[in-house]
């Protein structure tokens, strides 16, 4: 029959979780910090402009903040669930610490699950843009507005105005 092996985790092993938890938190933090600034820009846009095109990419930075709000609570939960192994282990509860550490890495796999769910949702808006960008590009090109010349110089021309 199929027999688990017993592992030791000693008082080092949940403390390998405070530098993967810390450097994560330190990259969802400063997704938030830039999805926060693009909110406060489109609101800005949206007030002036009242552009109704404006309002699925608010809501799609609504879902994306939220992601990362809960990317950021399953990973404070697995920190707090290491020190609480650590803990456990110090005082002799090796099986509370084990069970404390085994919840502490499924919180951050949840975590990191939840990162990829926001990068693909971040990807997919950035697409829809590109996608806008290259039909209003069909659109001036078919009027006659924009030329492929035109494109060309005005991204080779900072090189050639320096010298």
């Amino acid at each position: 029959m199929f027999q688990l092996e017993t592992i030791d985790i000693t008082l080092n092993t949940p403390a390998l979780l405070f530098s993967t938890v810390s450097l994560l938190y330190i990259g969802y933090t400063t997704r938030f910090m830039n999805i926060a600034n693009l909110v406060r820009n489109l609101k800005n846009k949206f007030v002036e402009t009242h552009d109704p095109s404006l309002l699925p990419q608010i809501s799609n930075l609504r879902r994306r903040i939220i992601l990362i709000r809960n990317m950021q609570l399953k990973g404070i939960s697995a920190l707090f669930c290491s020190v609480l192994s650590i803990i456990a282990i110090y005082f002799r509860h090796q099986h509370t610490g084990e069970f404390l550490f085994g919840v502490g890495l499924i919180l951050l796999s949840l975590s990191m699950v939840s990162a990829v769910r926001e990068v693909i949702i971040s990807v997919d808006a950035l697409n829809i843009e590109l996608s806008q960008v290259e039909e209003l590009k069909s659109e001036l090109e078919a009027q006659g507005l924009l030329h492929m010349e035109d494109i060309r110089k005005f991204f080779v021309r900072g090189d050639d105005d320096e010298a």
